[in-house]
């Protein structure tokens, strides 16, 4: 187990600002997956048209999501390549229509190339960068972060997409993720990257068992004092484990959600919102009760 002594670059930090905008994540926040891809594990193809799209965006910001998390690149196991110019032609056109319809609400944008940073920091302001590989698939990520002065969601992966689910392998895993994430963050300190939430990765590079053990010692990473992000929505490690399809596993994934809250999940990333609200309420309202 860590301690604060192992750990002295840290220091607590849970609110990030983006694009001048506070966001205090000492209650849970709520990210709202948009994917824009045609092949994503579970909603990939939904949302081809930019029509499509914003009715999906309308429904996400009447439901109470904090942020939108979009995404052009699918990180399934086994997902197509998507070039940096088809990523760019996906992306830009949708960025733009959120910021003019909806101007105030947060925007993350899943990537992992410094270009498609570039590119929409430039054209529509400063964003959030949700990074699946920790600056580890390209090279100058970590540089353009920091010279955009950008908040950073920092996710463990063991492997890249295409090879991390064929054997992943940990002694501990959840020991391991937090030595990962204390490199990291230190590099991202020394680069002057300080709005940085945490993301344990389920389901990139671990096994039903690792997703599970990480759940269940979520706690442990606020030794990090950093907001953690949990997304584990309608995920494999719920519905293999369950034998059941994706569009089956809302349940199941409404009831790890609480879990997750109660272990101090900072945003949950998920597919259905209203849903995730509700669970919040819920949890806010069970942890106020004192018991006499």
């Amino acid at each position: 187990m860590f301690t604060k002594v192992d750990i002295p670059i840290l220091n607590k930090k849970l609110s990030i600002v983006v694009n001048g905008k506070l966001i205090d994540f000492s209650q849970t926040k709520v990210m709202a997956i948009l994917n824009i891809t045609p092949d994503s594990f579970y909603d990939g193809g939904l949302y081809q048209s930019h029509d499509l799209i914003m009715n999906r965006v309308d429904d996400i910001i009447e439901q109470g999501a904090d942020i939108i998390d979009i995404g052009a690149v699918s990180s399934r196991p086994g997902a197509n390549h998507v070039s940096v110019s088809e990523e760019r032609n996906r992306l830009l056109p949708v960025v733009e229509l959120i910021r003019k319809r909806y101007p105030d609400i947060t925007i993350s944008i899943d990537t992992y190339r410094s270009d498609i940073v570039k590119d929409i920091v430039e054209h529509y302001g400063q964003i959030l960068i949700n990074d699946i590989s920790a600056g580890n698939l390209d090279n100058r990520l970590f540089e353009t972060v920091s010279r955009y002065n950008l908040p950073y969601i920092l996710m463990h992966m063991q492997g890249n997409p295409q090879t991390m689910q064929l054997k992943p392998s940990y002694t501990d895993v959840t020991n391991e993720i937090l030595k990962f994430f204390i490199g990291k963050i230190k590099r991202l300190r020394d680069l002057g990257i300080y709005d940085i939430i945490i993301d344990p990765g389920f389901g990139f590079g671990k096994s039903i068992e690792d997703n599970y053990a990480i759940l269940a010692r979520l706690d442990e990473f606020k030794i990090l004092e950093l907001p953690v992000l949990v997304g584990i929505s309608r995920k494999s490690m719920i519905y293999r484990l369950l034998n059941i399809t994706p569009e089956k596993a809302l349940n199941a994934t409404a009831l790890l959600h609480g879990l997750a809250i109660e272990r101090g999940a900072n945003i949950l990333r998920v597919h259905d919102v209203s849903e995730a609200v509700q669970n919040i309420k819920l949890m806010n309202k069970f942890n106020e009760v004192e018991i006499k």
